[in-house]
């Protein structure tokens, strides 16, 4: 009987300590029930006693790894922190020459477009001015030309006067 209550799971000690007169028939044997049901008992309870240690243990086990990934919960994000403060002023400032960059091309986009246009007008005006200026060459010339020949034929008079003067004498 001894060994069988060594091989019974707690659950059927706990039967057999309800219920001793279902395993047992006779008056000796509830005398002897008795003895065995004392002794499940005991050995109940002392495997209660070594589950909850066991428990307990675990539970530490389990407090103390908590503890540990909290602690690297921690480093991790710190660690994060200082990465994205290590990135976050390049980041505005990369911003902040991106923003300039599109104003700026914002204002060159009309200055471009009014470049061109005065280029192609300056090119007119050049046209125009180069035209204006030969035109004024030919006509320089023109007016030398007729003052020389002017100047000619007032002295070719000057000269026949003076034939005309010199003869009257």
């Amino acid at each position: 009987m001894q060994g069988e209550v060594e091989q019974q799971t707690p659950m059927q000690m706990v039967l057999r300590v309800k219920h001793p007169s279902s395993l047992s028939s006779g008056s000796e044997e509830a005398s002897e029930g008795e003895g065995s049901s004392r002794s499940a008992l005991s050995v109940f309870k002392a495997k209660e006693e070594q589950i909850e240690r066991k428990k307990m243990e675990v539970r530490d086990k389990v407090f103390a790894q908590l503890g540990r990934v909290e602690e690297e919960s921690k480093r991790l994000a710190f660690i994060r922190q200082e990465l994205e403060g290590m990135a976050d002023p390049t980041r505005k400032e990369v911003e902040s020459i991106q923003r300039r960059i599109d104003t700026v091309n914002r204002q060159l986009k009309p200055l471009s477009k009014s470049c061109v246009k005065k280029e192609k007008e300056y090119k007119e005006i050049l046209e125009a001015y180069n035209e204006k200026s030969k035109e004024k060459a030919i006509l320089v010339n023109r007016l030398i030309e007729l003052v020389s020949e002017s100047e000619r034929m007032r002295m070719k008079k000057l000269e026949e006067l003076n034939k005309t003067v010199d003869s009257l004498y």
